[in-house]
């Protein structure tokens, strides 16, 4: 039995790395991949282009203006007193906001303390809206605080006695870096990508060719057969994830708090299941295309509710339901909280349990329906 497996896994690693299409979409793809949507998926927005309306011309209203574009979010893109002018530059997609700064600004703002002034956001990307929202009006709440203390000392000691001081702290991620929690789940993602694809397009290209047929007439058992085609690529789903956490070290700069032995633990498991995943669909599938169409498919969901980008606590409750069917969601859940967070075992026990049951139920999916099939 275990001659005639090594015989077969010493088989698949020579149709691989004779294959330079394959060897590309193993190794190459996933580093260029890796390198390139960190840095290109950015959670902060700057270069936000503002229309400014400025009808008042005071000394008040340009060191408004100077204290925006200071900030380094916003750059003028407008500046008259034309609200018209200011409009037709949103509906041309040219800014993203106007902000409209009334007359009497200066004289309203310090002599009665009081003014209101117009914002108008292009609302067509809502994340970009309410980010860019969200930064002026932080830079408008911190420029009237500076004019309370300069013109009505008075009512800013009151202002700062007063109330509720809230002193923040960010825990295993201090400076804030969204890559620390980003690069990780891409390179789970990644993983994803290479073992359930290329698991999937292996066995469909052997009925592709005809050599499956042979296969199953031949003494070989098909538990050896089903090994043979998965073991190199849960060897190589590993090599890939150690290349990921070398360039994760090295080029971003994320340290692994944790257990290194314990992330390889977990991603040995999650390979078992991605592996049953791409087998299950190459038993259903009867041609590479069909098989590349039905996981792109499923890909596509997984990425998309599996927290990567979006919160899975943000999603309505149908969702937040749905994603517990979701392999990816629990292996980037582990592999944060692992690397930024030290977690032990027993804090990832309703991860692995949930990915333990997956790997049982897709592998003896895929081995009952291919010997029924065969």
């Amino acid at each position: 039995m275990f001659r005639q497996l090594s015989i077969l896994i010493k088989k698949e690693f020579r149709q691989i790395f004779r294959n330079k299409s394959i060897l590309a979409i193993i190794f190459v793809a996933p580093m260029m991949q890796l390198l390139i949507l960190p840095l290109a998926a950015n959670y902060e927005i700057k270069n936000i282009n503002l229309a400014v309306v400025d009808q008042d011309h005071s000394t008040l209203s340009r060191d408004l203006i100077n204290d925006i574009t200071s900030s380094g979010y916003f750059r003028i893109y407008y500046y008259g007193a034309s609200y018209d002018a200011a409009y037709e530059t949103l509906e041309e997609e040219k800014s993203d906001l106007i902000l409209q700064i009334p007359q009497n600004f200066e004289k309203n703002l310090v002599r009665e303390n009081s003014q209101k002034i117009s914002i108008a956001i292009n609302a067509i990307n809502g994340t970009k809206a309410g980010l860019s929202g969200t930064y002026l009006s932080a830079i408008l709440k911190k420029f009237n605080q500076k004019i309370n203390i300069q013109y009505h000392p008075q009512i800013a000691e009151k202002i700062k006695n007063s109330g509720l001081e809230v002193r923040s702290s960010l825990w295993f991620n201090q400076t804030y870096n969204y890559r620390l929690s980003l690069v990780p789940g891409i390179l789970v993602f990644l993983i994803t990508l290479v073992a359930g694809m290329l698991s999937a397009l292996n066995i469909v290209a052997e009925k592709e060719i005809g050599t499956i047929e042979q296969i199953n007439v031949s003494p070989i058992k098909k538990s050896n057969f089903i090994l043979g085609k998965t073991i190199p690529f849960w060897i190589l789903g590993n090599v890939v994830f150690t290349i990921g956490l070398l360039i994760s070290r090295f080029i971003y700069g994320i340290e692994i708090h944790g257990n290194l032995l314990l992330l390889y633990f977990f991603v040995a498991i999650y390979l078992m299941v991605v592996l049953g995943y791409g087998l299950l669909i190459s038993t259903f599938s009867e041609t590479q295309q069909q098989a590349m169409f039905i996981n792109f498919f499923f890909v596509m969901i997984f990425i998309l509710m599996s927290g990567l980008f979006t919160p899975i606590e943000s999603m309505p409750n149908w969702a937040q339901k749905i994603t517990y069917f979701n392999p990816l969601r629990y292996m980037i859940e582990i592999v944060r909280l692992i690397i930024l967070k030290d977690s032990k075992l027993t804090d990832l026990f309703p991860q692995i349990s949930a990915l333990i049951a997956m790997a049982v139920v897709f592998n003896s999916l895929a081995i009952w329906n291919y010997r029924k099939r065969g």
